[in-house]
């Protein structure tokens, strides 16, 4: 099976405009997620999808960018449109695995794209990603911080921004202590003929409510399959949580 990963970025960020562009150190945060992505050991092909020239532009002087129109709701919808572009072109197949790696995660650990890869292999998982052991309160109730609830097969039930599951009877102070919690790690992986499906699914109520598309394909009984990372990642949703990156990082 081959795999393609594809990292979208756009410019027109409400929070941080021109996060893609945005200086880590000496490289651009693009740059970085893309360099990073370039030490897995699954893929065979490695895209930019972008809607914005200036990121067109600057992608190209390190690797492959394929344009996308600027009307996309969400990353996957632009690597939707991309992996579209990219079986026109023959340049892969339906029945490839398309790996999608967020832009804003400038130091995204190369073995959680293996990790979704190797998940993707099995012939019965269409869509996989990954999640991490909760081990401190300020994630565990943090609403930016989205929760997964797994059953025993490691499929996800469901997906929140409030903690899950709700501890009754117990005080909030200890419920690490009596439950596995769980934070979704936002790599996402997909059979590419799964992909083209799921793009064109209408967004759901429930979805709506928890600002979650995860939650669409769930609804639509899509299989979430989901494996567990013990590695930390450092996302960057405004400009200054770059200052929360560990300057060893990129020193």
């Amino acid at each position: 099976m081959n795999f393609t990963g594809i990292i979208p970025a756009r410019y027109a960020s409400t929070r941080f405009p021109g996060k893609p562009l945005a200086m880590i150190g000496k490289k651009s945060m693009i740059q970085r997620v893309y360099e990073q992505a370039l030490k897995s050991k699954k893929l065979n092909n490695l895209f930019v999808a972008t809607d914005d020239r200036r990121i067109e532009k600057h992608a190209k002087e390190f690797g492959n960018v394929i344009m996308t129109k600027s009307t996309h709701n969400s990353g996957t919808e632009r690597c939707g449109e991309a992996i579209e572009k990219l079986i026109e072109q023959k340049i892969i197949t339906q029945n490839d695995a398309i790996i999608n790696i967020q832009g804003d995660e400038p130091f995204v650990n190369p073995l959680q794209i293996d990790q979704v890869a190797n998940i993707l292999e099995n012939p019965k998982v269409h869509i996989a990603t990954l999640a991490k052991k909760i081990n401190n309160y300020n994630t565990l109730f943090n609403n930016n911080s989205v929760k997964v609830l797994l059953n025993k097969s490691s499929k996800a039930i469901y997906f929140s921004r409030a903690p899950l599951p709700y501890c009754q009877n117990i005080k909030k102070e200890n419920w690490l202590e009596n439950n596995d919690f769980y934070n979704h790690v936002g790599i996402y992986g997909y059979k590419a003929n799964v992909l083209l499906k799921i793009i064109k699914l209408r967004p759901e109520k429930i979805e709506k409510a928890e600002s979650l598309e995860q939650l669409r394909w769930i609804y639509n009984e899509y299989e979430i399959h989901v494996g567990i990372t013990k590695y930390d990642n450092y996302s960057v949703d405004v400009e200054q949580d770059i200052n929360n990156i560990p300057k060893n990082l990129y020193l």
